[in-house]
């Protein structure tokens, strides 16, 4: 896999903070990506959420009026 491309950046962080999970051996490289990430993940779920909320309302409201299409194949 490769590697990607990085980006420098300068961060203020809590000082109480790093030492802590400096103390702990935690990548602190590794730990502001991952945040990063979920980070930017929960925001994209939730501005698709966003977007698509009209058509999540409407198929919800067909099921509850005519219930789930092809239910009566459901074997469970």
């Amino acid at each position: 896999m490769s590697q990607p491309s990085r980006k420098l950046v300068n961060l203020s962080l809590d000082s109480a903070l790093v030492s802590q999970a400096l103390d702990l051996k935690i990548n602190l490289l590794r730990a502001a990506e991952d945040g990063i990430e979920r980070a930017v993940k929960a925001e994209r779920e939730r501005l698709w959420r966003l977007e698509n909320a009209e058509g999540i309302a409407a198929s919800n409201k067909y099921v509850e009026e005519h219930g789930l299409p092809l239910a009566k194949y459901r074997q469970f």
